[in-house]
This record gives C-alpha cells, sequence and structure tokens, in this order.
C-alpha cells in the first residue's frame, strides 16, 4: 500500500496556510486510499491536525444527528412536547397558588408595579383598541349592507354590527391587539430579567418571581379587558353608524333604536365574560413565555414572538369552545 511520508527537516518558520495546505494533502490522500505518516512533521502541526481532525468529526456527527430516522424525531417531539406541557401544568399551579395567596393578603408585590401594569393595559391600550375597533365596525356593515339591500333590509346592518361585536368579535379583537401589544411586552420584559439573573436574585432572596411578577400583570388583564371590550363595543358600533349614516342613508336616530332593540345584556355579558378570559390567557401566555426564555438577547426576541403566537392561538381555541357551549346552552 502506498504511503505518504514527510521531510520537514528544511522546514523554517510556519503559520496557517501550512496546515491548509497539509488539510488538503491529507483529504486527497485519504480519498485515493493512501497512508498517510506525519512522523517527518513538527509537534506543534501535528497538534493542529489532530485538533482539526476532531472538529471535522464533531461536525460530520452533528450533521448525521440531524438526519435521524422518523421515528427518532417523532420520539423526540413527544418527549419535548411532554416536557413543554409538564412546565405549563406546574406553571398554572404556581399562579393558581399565587391568586389564592392574593385573594388572601398573603401575596409578595409591589402595589407601584401593580398599578403600573393596570396604566399600561388599561388607559394606554385604549386607542389602539378603539382604532381596530372602529375599523372592524365599519369593515362589518360594509359587509352586511352589500347582502342586506338587495332584500331591503339594509337597516338591520345595526343588528349585525351591534349583535356580533358587543357578543364575538370585540372580545376577540381585543383578545388580539392586546397579545401583540401587552403579551409580547410581558415577555420581552421578563426574559431580559432572566439575561441579567434577576430572576435567580428574587429566587436566591427568598421572593416568587410568580407572585412579584407575574401575579400584577396577570391581574392587571384580568381586570382591564373587560373594560377595553366595552369600550371596544361602543366604538365598533360607532363605525357601523357611521356607515349606516352616510352610506346607507339611514338617520342617527332609526340606527341608534334599531341597535338598542337589537342588542341586550344577554349579548354583553357573554362578551364580558369572554374578554375577561382573553386577558388572563395574555397574560399567562406572555409570562409563561418570558419565564422560558434563553439567556440571550436573540432568545428574548424568540420569547416575544412564541408569546404572540401562543396567546393568539390560545384565544382562537378558547372562542371556538365558547361558540360550541353557546350552541349547546342555546343563549
Amino acid at each position: 500500500m502506498a504511503q505518504l511520508s514527510y521531510d520537514a527537516t528544511e522546514l523554517g518558520d510556519w503559520d496557517s496556510a501550512l496546515l491548509t495546505f497539509l488539510v488538503r494533502v491529507t483529504s486527497r490522500a485519504a480519498e485515493h486510499g493512501v497512508e498517510e505518516n506525519r512522523a517527518g512533521l513538527p509537534e506543534g502541526v501535528r497538534g493542529l491536525l489532530r485538533l482539526s481532525e476532531a472538529v471535522s468529526t464533531k461536525d460530520d456527527a452533528g450533521r448525521g444527528s440531524s438526519e435521524k430516522r422518523f421515528v427518532t424525531r417523532v420520539g423526540l417531539t413527544t418527549i419535548e412536547v411532554t416536557h413543554g406541557a409538564h412546565d405549563m401544568l406546574v406553571y398554572l399551579g404556581e399562579v393558581a397558588v399565587a391568586l389564592l395567596r392574593f385573594v388572601t393578603g398573603r401575596a409578595s408585590y409591589r402595589r407601584a408595579d401593580f398599578w403600573l401594569a393596570i396604566q399600561q393595559a388599561g388607559v394606554e391600550a385604549a386607542p389602539i383598541v378603539a382604532l381596530v375597533s372602529f375599523l372592524m365596525g365599519v369593515i362589518l356593515a360594509f359587509v352586511g349592507a352589500i347582502q342586506l339591500q338587495q332584500f331591503g333590509a339594509a337597516i338591520y346592518v345595526a343588528d349585525l354590527v351591534g349583535i356580533a361585536m358587543v357578543r364575538d368579535i370585540s372580545a376577540l379583537m381585543t383578545g388580539i391587539v392586546m397579545a401583540g401589544r401587552s403579551g409580547a411586552a410581558y415577555a420581552a420584559e421578563i426574559g431580559s430579567m432572566q439575561v441579567n439573573e434577576e430572576i435567580d436574585a428574587l429566587t436566591t432572596i427568598g421572593v416568587s418571581p410568580i407572585e412579584f411578577l407575574v401575579l400584577p400583570r396577570i391581574l392587571a388583564l384580568i381586570l382591564m379587558m373587560p373594560l377595553l371590550t366595552i369600550v371596544s363595543d361602543a366604538v365598533s358600533i360607532l363605525g357601523g353608524m357611521l356607515v349606516g349614516v352616510t352610506m346607507l342613508d339611514q338617520s342617527f336616530i332609526a340606527y341608534y333604536l334599531q341597535t338598542a332593540g337589537a342588542v341586550s345584556l344577554a349579548h354583553l355579558i357573554p362578551g364580558l365574560i369572554k374578554g375577561t378570559v382573553y386577558g388572563a390567557i395574555v397574560g399567562m401566555a406572555g409570562c409563561l413565555r418570558g419565564m422560558q426564555s434563553g439567556r440571550s438577547s436573540l432568545a428574548v426576541g424568540a420569547a416575544a414572538t412564541s408569546a404572540v403566537v401562543t396567546s393568539i392561538v390560545l384565544i382562537i381555541a378558547a372562542a371556538g369552545v365558547f361558540s360550541v357551549m353557546s350552541y349547546r346552552l342555546g343563549i
């Protein structure tokens, strides 16, 4: 068998160019089945060659691990999902305990943080919620008018906008807006605290991060979401009224009376309940992703994105559950 040997007796100073050349020679020799004898090379060169081969072997192993069998990938995914479900259940249990301690007056949190969270989730969020709701009312009125005008029933646009927005859409749109606004902010804030090891510091001094950081944010959203839902209801009805008065030649009084006759507490109360549930979902999902964040700036961004996606998916799922329950109960 052919053998490749080296003679470095006349070799003076050397740099990375020599290593690059030797790596290429080694690769070519391996391709042609030529045995390599490195005894003639300096010890430093041999050590660096061994190091480069070790790194190459690790890279090859990594590439091989990414090409696992389908069953292996399914198994690993199942384990990951199981661990995620376990972490979520543990988190929900801790939040439930924190809420119980809050009710009994034993929760450890700062009142100033709680009022700040209320301000951020309430007054500061109202303008964007109002804008989105107004546009939704306008869109829904236009969609309804196109169909109802064919039957000479354009006045029932008021019923359509009022009932749909008050019963379902206002709470749903407000929840989605708050998921993109407050849910992402909570994940980013708590994720940044993970990076700066502030949460570790709280745990070290015996303060529960759930009570100190998560509880005020969840309570703020639970308290503010019904109020934001009411704002959304009123503004969306105004949007529908604008279309009815300006585009459908309806009078202000007629549109108002039609809306007042169609919308009742039986529509308003379910909408407020849904808004409260959606607020709890957004608060818990945002804080959960923040607590699960890694310790880098990239991980914080990923946590914020995951918080928005998780919140919206859970809100849509909850809306589906509410719809089925309403149908079954006949309300």
